[in-house]
């Protein structure tokens, strides 16, 4: 189970990246976010500015085009390629010996 925050704040991160307007009820953390079946129409363009701006928020990079379609399927899968990937931080960091 992810987060709702970090959930929330992802929904509208891909939504923002892709100039898209949120659809009617919300979007759903398991519904498709590309393909006929997608509410929202996403585009190969759309996966290129939500994969930059993931980057630039959460510092993870999606190099390879297979790898980054399967995270991007739904929100959900997303959330947990994201929170897998994420660069860890280093506890020693904010307090220097």
């Amino acid at each position: 189970m992810h987060d709702d925050t970090f959930v929330s704040a992802l929904k509208a991160l891909v939504l923002e990246a892709a100039e898209k307007p949120e659809p009617p009820g919300g979007l759903l953390d398991d519904e498709p976010l590309f393909g006929r079946h997608a509410r929202v129409d996403f585009d190969s363009l759309d996966a290129l500015q939500i994969s930059m701006a993931i980057q630039n928020r959460y510092g993870v990079r999606m190099n390879d085009s297979k790898e980054t379609r399967r995270a991007m399927e739904t929100i959900e899968h997303l959330a947990a390629y994201l929170q897998k990937n994420m660069p860890k931080k280093n506890p020693d960091a904010a307090n220097p010996s």
